[in-house]
């Protein structure tokens, strides 16, 4: 397994190089390279989120590309100089591939600036007006104990309507964070203010488990994004026994085979039919399989956390994919860059690295 893991780390070196382009862009998979699925669906896009998880991964392996992607993010995405958050995805060059608000795409930026001047954070000014923007714009579509425009999960498949003062669970762990970040680098008491008042409403998402989201109407779903809870965003401990219930939650409902899966019921697959809008289900994600095992190499069962992260090991040869199905038929995007980046972060916490 020493060897394989290895292997998968000069792996996870060439497609993260690979998806880091010319102008700055990290994309979340390069389709122009051979070795990508001409049956997978087009995946050469910004996702301002995905791009955060790479740049840490960047960090652990010595790779210097974060820089040019905060400026990408200051010069190039499109409509954040006026509104200071970032949408959905962009195209390469920077324009908007989809207009949908996303509030962790911005805290996740603020995150991954964190992360990469934590050792010096004044370091982290050259990009004073980057951090002050998207805190700002965090904070300016924030009232209260809601956003005051609709907001998008991060699967981008649910809407949170502000009539209903709706939170998504890990949209907020990632604002809070994002926000803490920014306050720890370049004080401001707005921005240290909103991350309570954030902080106060997520409180209000956990019942038995916490649920993905909150509000006048509430999504009771469980969520493998809620490991965000304790990882990157640390809003509570790995103990905390609320989380521990939560991971419970998972296990007993989308752990399958091994697997972890996004939600229940997931139908996403990535897929392109032809002349179909057929969907066969989802498979289970990689990138949540090392999820999962950060949590637990924290919580203390490392026995769990590589069981999780050997899952995905035995399955691949070469690259990670964004899923693994249960069958022969259905083809996944691969590689897809945040399956590797989490590879990367889940085998410095089990100190392969």
């Amino acid at each position: 397994m020493e060897m394989k893991i290895k292997k998968a780390l000069e792996t996870s070196k060439q497609v993260i190089k690979d998806c880091s382009l010319e102008n700055g862009a990290i994309v979340a998979a390069n389709c122009f390279k051979d070795y990508f699925p001409k049956e997978a669906k087009y995946y050469t896009y910004v996702w301002p989120r995905d791009a955060s998880f790479t740049c840490v991964a960047a960090d652990i392996l010595g790779i210097d590309i974060q820089e040019k992607f905060f400026d990408w993010c200051i010069t190039r995405a499109e409509g954040f100089q006026n509104t200071g958050v970032f949408y959905e995805k962009y195209f390469v060059n920077g324009l908007k591939a989809v207009e949908r608000f996303q509030p962790d795409q911005t805290g996740s930026i603020l995150w991954a600036i964190w992360h990469h001047f934590k050792d010096d954070l004044t370091q982290a000014l050259r990009y004073r007006k980057l951090i002050s923007k998207a805190a700002d714009g965090i904070c300016n579509k924030w009232k209260n104990d809601h956003f005051t425009v609709v907001a998008n999960d991060l699967w981008e498949e649910r809407l949170a309507f502000p009539d209903l003062k709706e939170n998504w669970t890990y949209s907020l762990a990632a604002c809070i964070r994002g926000l803490e970040c920014a306050n720890a680098i370049m004080p401001r008491k707005s921005w240290s203010e909103v991350a309570n008042m954030m902080r106060k409403r997520l409180e209000s998402h956990y019942e038995t488990y916490f649920f993905r989201s909150y509000g006048e109407l509430s999504d009771k779903g469980i969520d493998a994004s809620a490991l965000g809870l304790v990882y990157p965003f640390e809003i509570f401990p790995p103990n905390d026994s609320r989380v521990v219930a939560t991971v419970k939650e998972m296990e007993k409902k989308i752990v399958i085979n091994g697997g972890l899966h996004r939600y229940e019921h997931d139908e996403y697959d990535g897929w392109m039919y032809e002349n179909t809008d057929r969907k066969k289900g989802a498979g289970a994600w990689p990138l949540l399989n090392f999820w999962i095992s950060i949590y637990n190499a924290r919580v203390g069962n490392r026995e769990k956390a590589l069981q999780y992260y050997n899952w995905v090991l035995d399955k691949v040869n070469g690259f990670i994919p964004e899923q693994i199905f249960e069958n022969d038929i259905q083809v996944s995007v691969s590689p897809l860059c945040w399956s590797h980046s989490m590879f990367v972060i889940a085998s410095k916490e089990l100190k392969f690295i």
